[in-house]
């Protein structure tokens, strides 16, 4: 039973960003009790959802559903308007606020962080602006909420209040919108010069009449602009952000805000330049072999780091590159794949950053060289914690298969053998990095002494449920990722079937 089908299509887009907004407040009228303020918190990421899957329903039936706020002057105002990719997006953002809310109140309590208030507060406004951002119908709107993503973040960056995370929140707020203000801004304000539109349209909005040289900069600019997307050298800020609760790392990493970068990017390529005319822009490889740099770099560097968070923070930043270059590449396949690992990268990167919170509750600990053994102390954890890499990794029966099998047939099609390379590594770096964790955590002798099963210690139950819940997500879109495909091929020049070398 649809209970939002007596719902104006349009009027579902206002209900999906103004629900988190009433949930903020619901949060901070009821900061004095806890229960009743975590359940209305869970009460609205439930109702989010359930508009999302109607929204949904109605794109598959291709009902047209838009809304207008504002205008600021004739022909550009902050409007919304639904289509495939973006309903994608709210998907993944809305289901995984749900479970992200039943960790975080077991993490909250379970490590008795303060503020908690303020903390549930911030994660509901930037659910509402990860909403907006979906729904946008043009690049002012797009450009308002991004910014307002950033500030409404800020808070839960340096939810600890120590130097650590003042200094992780100096240099997340620093890069954010020094890229947003310095590139991205300027971009929109020169497609809206150059094109005389802003609103997003299949095929893009640029035509002959246009300098080459201008589209061809202004290409650079977007990708450097979107910070969020953390293509190096504009990746620190991602990093820096490990300071923050692990339920903030999870939003960061999976539900909201680098998804949200990578979004743009994808959003902007598909309906300002379009996918076709990419192989026509001088700079396109340039930021193609940027992107596939990013993707080596960054897992080199994960290599090296010994703090979990800090391993899977740059392991973020290359598989970010991966939905990058899949944009880049001027393939309609490549393009899919980039959009289905919006997904599939979201529910195995949130698996294994709610691990790293449960080990940290619970065991104590956040180096990867103190996790030897834990995996007889903490078996759902460390299995779930399997689950997840094999799926970063793209290893089947798991979610990242397809994904990355998309992106190396899309960059077939394209006659770029270098970036199937960069792929291949980059899945080596991939099981060097993450299978050795729960490998050393059950097969490894702990150097102490073998604790009985009375002395197994999980984290608290809202925790394991979490965790549960995202890990068989990554085996159920394997076995059925059907819906999403769909839902992809609806998306403008964006298929997932191989129609040949480019």
């Amino acid at each position: 039973m649809n209970i939002w089908s007596d719902i104006s299509p349009d009027q579902l887009i206002n209900i999906a960003i103004i629900l988190p907004l009433i949930g903020a407040a619901l949060v901070i009228l009821l900061g004095k009790y806890p229960n009743i303020r975590e359940t209305a918190s869970l009460a609205i990421a439930t109702l989010l959802f359930t508009v999302v899957l109607s929204i949904t329903d109605n794109t598959f039936a291709q009902i047209p559903m838009t809304s207008h706020w504002i205008t600021i002057i004739p022909h550009l105002s902050i409007a919304f308007n639904v289509e495939p990719l973006g309903v994608l997006f709210a998907l993944v953002a809305s289901f995984l606020w749900i479970v992200t809310t039943i960790y975080a109140i077991g993490y909250m309590r379970g490590h008795k962080e303060k503020n908690q208030t303020r903390f549930f507060c911030c994660f509901a406004l930037a659910i509402a602006t990860v909403m907006a951002i979906c729904f946008s119908a043009n690049l002012l709107t797009l450009f308002i909420f991004y910014e307002l993503l950033t500030l409404s973040t800020y808070p839960l960056v340096t939810h600890a209040g120590n130097d650590a995370a003042k200094r992780g929140g100096r240099i997340y707020l620093g890069i954010l919108l020094g890229t947003s203000i310095a590139f991205l801004l300027f971009a929109v304000l020169a497609t809206w010069v150059s094109a005389g539109t802003l609103t997003f349209t299949a095929g893009g909005i640029f035509n002959e009449s246009q300098s080459k040289g201008l589209i061809a900069l202004l290409l650079v600019l977007f990708c450097y602009g979107v910070g969020k997307a953390a293509i190096m050298p504009f990746h620190r800020w991602l990093p820096a952000a490990m300071v923050a609760p692990t339920p903030v790392s999870a939003l960061l990493h999976a539900v909201a805000v680098v998804k949200a970068g990578v979004f743009s990017i994808l959003k902007i390529i598909i309906y300002i330049f379009g996918i076709d005319n990419l192989s026509q822009i001088a700079t396109t490889d340039v930021m193609l072999y940027i992107g596939a740099a990013t993707v080596l770099l960054s897992s080199c560097v994960a290599i090296t780091k010994d703090n979990l968070k800090a391993r899977l923070a740059y392991s973020t930043v290359s598989q970010l590159s991966y939905i990058v270059v899949g944009a880049l590449l001027a393939s309609s396949v490549a393009a899919a794949g980039a959009s289905l690992h919006i997904a599939t990268h979201a529910v195995g990167k949130i698996t294994l950053f709610f691990c790293a919170g449960a080990i940290m509750v619970a065991a104590h600990k956040k180096k990867v060289s103190e996790l030897v053994g834990l995996g007889r102390q903490m078996p759902i954890t460390m299995i779930a914690f399997a689950i997840g890499s094999m799926s970063i990794i793209g290893l089947p029966p798991l979610a990242g298969t397809w994904s990355k099998w998309y992106l190396v047939v899309g960059a077939l099609e394209s006659d770029k053998l270098i970036i199937v390379a960069v792929l291949m590594i980059s899945t080596l770096l991939n099981v060097a990095y993450l299978l050795p964790i729960p490998i050393k955590a059950f097969f490894n002798p702990s150097d102490n002494k073998r604790p009985r099963w009375s002395d197994i210690n999980e984290a608290p139950l809202p925790i394991l449920f979490a965790i549960c819940v995202t890990s068989f997500s990554c085996l159920a879109l394997f076995f059925y990722p059907q819906p999403l495909i769909d839902l992809i091929n609806l998306i403008p020049d964006v298929s997932t079937h191989v129609t040949g070398g480019s």
